[in-house]
């Protein structure tokens, strides 16, 4: 399978948004990564259901959302019906993870599951084989534009060992300081799917650089 590229419209010009989202439909992105956050579980505010229906709209690619917010349960069902395609949760904002993805996967969408930079792939022994996903945050979340955490390559193999021996199917998503220094290693470590913000809308030719970094 080639690699999965998903770039991030945090990093991207809001004064233009429809430019932006026509600049990842001509590209070869994969999904458009959509980062919704609420100021209590990460310490910045994004965007929200307005954005979502407008990207909905606009976009040809499917909607990788993941959500930084307290108590995503409450938000399922307006996610879906806002567009999202795959719905990322994180583990340490939810109390009953097997219930929300179930909750996810009745709404239709993909259900992934985040860890944070400090929580071990340990955490997901009794649920790798129930989501579709595992996105494992390369920074701390919350800000874009953040140095990757080289421990990240370790904790990605660990994770792939994990899906082998629990015969899972789900895929590998790495978010944070993603560029052309590391994907390629990311990828051989195991990674199915990276995200990326700033190394694409910063760069001079972003359609380019998405082709550059899926070919890593």
């Amino acid at each position: 399978m080639s690699l999965i590229l998903s770039p991030s419209l945090l990093s991207a010009d809001f004064g233009r948004l429809n430019e932006e989202i026509t600049l990842l439909n001509e590209s070869e992105a994969d999904w458009i990564h959509v980062d919704v956050m609420d100021g209590v579980f990460v310490p910045n505010i994004s965007f929200g259901f307005p954005v979502m229906k407008t990207l909905k709209e606009k976009s040809f690619k499917p909607l990788d959302v993941h959500l930084m917010i307290v108590d995503p349960d409450r938000y399922i069902t307006r996610f879906r019906e806002a567009g999202a395609d795959i719905l990322n949760v994180h583990y340490e904002a939810c109390s009953h993870l097997h219930r929300t993805i179930q909750s996810i996967r009745k709404e239709g969408m993909k259900a992934a599951v985040t860890l944070n930079p400090h929580t071990p792939v340990s955490m997901l022994e009794e649920i790798v084989k129930e989501v579709d996903m595992v996105l494992l945050m390369s920074v701390n979340p919350g800000f874009g534009g953040q140095r990757f955490i080289e421990n990240t390559y370790d904790k990605v193999s660990r994770l792939k060992e994990m899906i082998e021996r629990k015969n899972a199917n789900c895929l590998i998503e790495i978010d944070g300081g993603v560029d052309l220094t590391n994907a390629s290693r990311l990828r051989e470590a195991g990674a199915d799917a990276l995200v990326a913000g700033n190394s694409v809308f910063s760069a001079s030719d972003p359609k380019s650089m998405i082709q550059q970094l899926k070919n890593s």
